[in-house]
């Protein structure tokens, strides 16, 4: 038969890079449930492995847009505000020195002088 060659961990048999072996540890550490199947670590650190990606890819973009090579807390910030679904999924969530978002309400902002010279011509007759 087949000769016991070097074992092969989770993450690797299911292409991850997440530690599939750890979650199931916190897993049953958690009492998610009595008892836990083979395949849910598997798909949790699948879950996790995209969300991470998904935030790391979104804030180097962020980190791109302002001239940096190193993803800050200000651009993980940007990146979970400006993408509807992640603002949703982390509505809650308070990310430490991230900062606003740059906004002004529009009722705030100086009045321009084109709207002034129509308003003024309508009431000169």
């Amino acid at each position: 038969g087949k000769k016991a060659g070097k074992a092969t961990s989770r993450s690797a048999k299911a292409g991850l890079q997440f530690p599939v072996g750890r979650v199931a540890r916190y897993m049953r550490q958690q009492r998610v449930s009595a008892r836990i199947g083979a395949g849910a670590p598997v798909y949790m650190a699948a879950v996790l492995e995209y969300l991470a990606a998904e935030i790391l890819e979104l804030a180097g973009n962020a980190a791109r847009d302002n001239k940096k090579h190193r993803i800050i807390p200000r651009h993980i910030q940007l990146a979970v505000r400006n993408d509807e679904e992640l603002s949703k999924l982390l509505g809650g969530v308070t990310i430490a020195s991230g900062g606003v978002l740059p906004n002004i309400h529009s009722s705030l902002l100086p009045k321009t002088k084109s709207k002034g010279k129509k308003a003024s011509a309508s009431q000169e007759f």
